[in-house]
């Protein structure tokens, strides 16, 4: 177990090494590459000037990180009367981003935004106390699998996806060592992990099918908003695959949730067949359909509400516009939240009769 637990972790460094190396390939050179905003902190604010059209506050500051650490530097901060979403104001002890100012005359730095990603830190500093607190040595393993997963996801998958390179083949090679390395680092190499990898595999493999077949039926263009415009607007020569990204986003979406409920199946009758060792194949199946469907009204309504919730805003803005409820449930966008969240369910709920079946194929009977 050890050996297989240190190899599972060999191969996935190398996976997000090499992978990333042929994700790059074709990768595009930006014209204008961003500059690195510095991070200061306020020490003073100078100047707090309100006329009809703007509010200007100029700022003293010092700078905590890069080639100017520990110097003071002087910024504004504009906030515009008719621009939204507006800035809070800063005031002494906040901690911003600026940049470089070649805009407005007398000023060498601006404000962009506030820095924020301490705060996101501690919290996630929190999540993984508890997790550790909770599950232990597994707590571990899970914090080591969702690193991967993370890493796998925006170090290679999201740099094939603007390489302009095949996105179903790449979805499906994230899926795949998504699930075969959470599953090994997590329970290790058992009969277990390998009836919910199986399961998750197979509820997976039928959302993509769904997907591309409804692809079809439904004359997608995956042009869903201005944001799908520019993507293809990067790559001229090798445009990004609009509809692959559909693809990409349903069937990764999904299968977070399909693992969750293969696991939950496959851990529920293996604790059975433990703890009652004669309990026949049959039983073990109709008790994997019962707490099968007790976990998928949840899991179910947690897919639909997640997608409803991210396009929550839109869907506001259009109906606030008195967009028709037919027009409404036939706009591209709204059909593919849709997709998202029926094709992840029925993935899901098919995922529970499959992993049950394997369950009560590979657990061994014991008198």
């Amino acid at each position: 177990k050890i050996i297989l637990y240190v190899l599972t972790i060999i191969i996935s460094i190398a996976y997000i090494y090499f992978g990333r190396q042929i994700a790059l390939q074709g990768y595009p050179e930006w014209e204008n590459p961003a500059e690195e905003p510095m991070t200061v902190r306020v020490t003073e604010i100078v100047s707090d000037t309100i006329t009809e059209s703007e509010r200007v506050l100029v700022f003293e500051a010092k700078v905590l990180k890069g080639e100017l650490k520990g110097e003071t530097i002087t910024s504004d901060q504009t906030i515009y009367a008719n621009y939204y979403p507006q800035q809070e104001p800063v005031t002494v002890g906040d901690k911003v981003l600026v940049f470089a100012n070649t805009y407005t005359e007398g000023m060498d730095w601006s404000m962009l935004e506030y820095y924020r990603s301490d705060s996101i830190l501690i919290l996630g500093i929190i999540f993984a106390v508890v997790i550790l607190v909770f599950g232990r040595f597994k707590g571990v393993n899970t914090l080591i699998s969702l690193a991967f997963t993370v890493l796998a996801v925006f170090a290679v998958f999201v740099p094939s996806v603007l390489s302009g390179q095949n996105i179903y083949v790449w979805a499906i090679v994230t899926c795949i060592y998504t699930i075969v390395m959470t599953m090994l680092l997590v329970n290790g190499a058992d009969k277990k992990s390998f009836a919910a990898g199986m399961g998750c595999f197979l509820g997976v493999a039928i959302a993509g099918l769904l997907t591309v077949i409804m692809d079809k039926i439904l004359m997608l263009t995956g042009m869903l908003n201005e944001d799908t415009l520019y993507l293809q607007m990067i790559q001229t020569q090798n445009p990004i695959d609009l509809k692959g990204i559909i693809f990409a986003a349903i069937v990764i979406g999904a299968m977070g949730a399909i693992m969750d409920v293969a696991m939950d199946i496959a851990s529920s009758l293996n604790e059975l067949r433990t703890n009652i060792p004669d309990i026949s194949s049959s039983k073990l199946i109709k008790s994997g359909f019962n707490i099968g469907r007790d976990v998928m009204g949840t899991m179910a309504n947690t897919l639909v509400l997640a997608y409803i919730g991210s396009s929550l805003s839109t869907t506001l803005l259009l109906v606030a516009y008195n967009v028709t409820f037919v027009e409404l449930m036939n706009m591209e966008l709204i059909v593919v939240e849709l997709l998202q969240a029926l094709v992840g369910s029925i993935g899901i709920l098919m995922s529970i009769p499959m992993t049950s079946f394997i369950c009560a194929a590979i657990y061994p009977k014991r008198s």
